[in-house]
């Protein structure tokens, strides 16, 4: 069996369930253990030294089969830096080293293609493209770059772009007098409370992320909505803040209930002024936006 069908059979075994559905609190999917495990990509043996250089653990996939695998395999190499820009991409070898098939090879760099990490041309081949081309708000390259050396600028511009989307959210969301989604969100909070109590961080970010992408999805501007995925992406991206409050503390838990109760009595401004409070935990961030108000 290949490295990456290894790769592939270990991820589908550690599938992540969903979570609960409005007041499932009973049902609420408490963890066990960790995150799945993540195994290193396979090696690239050969004069292709750069190809060799992995030594970083794959992010978890998306996909399905070896096409999901291979998309998420030349991604965070590519996002690593391994894969550097202009750098040709062979499929015929690509498809030896990793022991699939063309059209496997194929389809996966049409995906990459999609997302700007490389381009395919007649007469020169398919290559890596810079940065500066690359779709930074997918959600697989926000997780590729939570992996690489730019984990501190991918934490630092999470945070700084939830800055511009969230507290509008939660300004936009009060008031609007949907009692199932202001029930849900009183739910999430009564669970992180719980999951804080029982030391249980995996639980209280699960709750958390769900709280954050809610609460973006309602706020009745359909191109914020259309952000929530990122939102949730910065919340759920391994290796970066545990939660959008950073930590699990009573005082999150707080600021939590404090921007459901402006939600609730449709004061904008405490809703506003409590997300601003809850997401102010990064100096870098402190520097570059106002400090909140108090209401």
């Amino acid at each position: 069996m290949s490295t990456l069908a290894h790769t592939m059979m270990t991820a589908a075994r550690s599938a992540d369930s969903g979570l609960a559905g409005p007041g499932e609190l009973d049902r609420y999917p408490y963890a066990e253990a960790p995150m799945a495990d993540r195994v290193a990509a396979p090696a690239w043996e050969g004069a292709d030294s750069d190809l060799g250089r992995v030594g970083r653990r794959a992010a978890g996939s998306r996909g399905r089969g070896l096409h999901g695998q291979l998309v998420q395999q030349l991604g965070q190499m590519i996002v690593s830096g391994d894969l550097g820009a202009d750098r040709p991409l062979v499929p015929e070898e690509i498809g030896q080293r990793f022991e699939v098939s063309r059209t496997v090879v194929r389809e996966s760099l049409r995906v990459l293609e999609a997302k700007g990490l490389v381009s395919a041309r007649p007469n020169v081949g398919t290559r890596v493209r810079p940065v500066s081309d690359w779709n930074l708000l997918d959600p697989d390259i926000i997780e590729w770059r939570a992996f690489g050396p730019q984990r501190d600028d991918q934490r630092r511009e999470l945070n700084e772009l939830r800055w511009t989307i969230e507290p509008l959210a939660a300004r936009l969301a009060a008031g609007h007098g949907r009692e199932d989604v202001q029930q849900r969100l009183v739910d999430l909070v009564e669970i992180m409370s719980h999951a804080l109590a029982q030391g249980d961080a995996l639980t209280f970010s699960r709750a958390d992320s769900e709280f954050h992408a809610l609460l973006v999805q309602v706020a009745g501007n359909r191109m914020l909505e259309h952000l929530s995925g990122i939102v949730t992406s910065a919340l759920q991206v391994s290796g970066g803040p545990a939660t959008g409050c950073e930590r699990p503390t009573e005082a999150s838990v707080a600021q939590h209930g404090r921007i459901v109760d402006g939600l609730g009595s449709g004061d904008g401004a405490v809703a506003e002024g409590a997300m601003r409070q809850l997401l102010t935990v990064h100096p870098e961030v402190e520097r570059v936006v106002p400090a909140p108000r108090e209401h």
